[in-house]
């Protein structure tokens, strides 16, 4: 695979520096992503990533970067996955303000770089052997706008990330200030509970995954009902099964969370839904 990148619509070699020190991503974290799969050389649910990143760019006062739009989001990760060999990739999409400044931007012109990661797997596909999670306790996730993006700003989960490999621990449940459960360090949270799906609403401050929509549709439309709710950790005490969503992993169900184990019937049978929807 040759490696490569995009910068504001120019791919060029990925070995060499391609951002100056100005960059406000570095300096701030001012900005925001989207991570998407790469299935068969084409991204997975590209409106629905379309729709979070403009509607983030809106909250943080980014303007778009001039000639991106729906169509061309899209193709420029066609042309790179194409140019990187990378039929089955994950893909970051990145956009950040240009310009000078300090906390005070001298610009709102937006700018972007899009990554590819090959992928071994040529979709989706279930884990093998369940997660082993527990509750993150040493910080909770405030509730307001920014919750529910993707926002370069990502400390508190490379914390409960780090807190978890420290543990021995394959990933770990955050909540937010009210105490509720609401995500894992990597992707949202999903409990079933005698063939029921809830999920975390967005009104706790859980990230509004992509996947976690598709996840959703999924099963309304296969005859199974979901709630968006409030979790705390009696919920998961009485769970038949806990399951992770994020957008290039599909669906990783948890084994254990402390002494509770888990199946992972309904994670099977959403796994394959999924792939079956985006290989089709």
């Amino acid at each position: 695979m040759s490696a490569f990148v995009n910068i504001d619509g120019q791919v060029v070699p990925a070995e060499g520096p391609v951002l100056t020190l100005d960059n406000r991503a570095f300096h701030y974290g001012d900005g925001l992503f989207e991570s998407l799969r790469i299935v068969k050389g084409k991204p997975c649910f590209a409106e629905a990533h379309w729709a979070r990143l403009t509607t983030g760019a809106a909250l943080l006062r980014i303007e778009l970067p001039t000639g991106l739009d729906r169509q061309t989001f899209e193709q420029q990760m066609v042309d790179l996955a194409a140019r990187c060999g990378a039929p089955s990739a994950r893909c970051r999409f990145t956009l950040y303000r240009g310009g000078a400044g300090h906390y005070r931007p001298a610009s709102k012109q937006g700018k972007y770089v899009i990554e590819m990661t090959p992928l071994n797997e040529p979709h989706h596909t279930l884990n093998d052997h369940g997660l082993m999670v527990d509750i993150w306790p040493e910080m909770r996730k405030p509730i307001n706008e920014l919750s529910r993006h993707k926002t370069l700003n990502c400390q508190y989960y490379i914390m409960a990330a780090l807190w978890s490999e420290q543990r021995g621990l394959d990933d770990c449940l955050l909540q937010n200030d009210r105490g509720n459960i609401i995500e894992s360090s990597n992707g949202n949270l999903f409990i079933v509970s005698n063939g029921v799906l809830y999920t975390p609403s967005l009104t706790d401050g859980c990230i509004g995954g992509v996947m976690r929509a598709q996840v959703i549709n999924l099963a309304l439309t296969h005859g199974i009902k979901v709630y968006e709710c409030s979790l705390n950790p009696q919920n998961l005490l009485a769970a038949d099964e806990l399951f992770f969503t994020n957008a290039v992993k599909g669906v990783q169900w948890v084994g254990a969370y402390r002494t509770k184990r888990y199946t992972h019937k309904m994670s099977g049978q959403l796994i394959d839904l999924l792939a079956k929807l985006t290989t089709a």
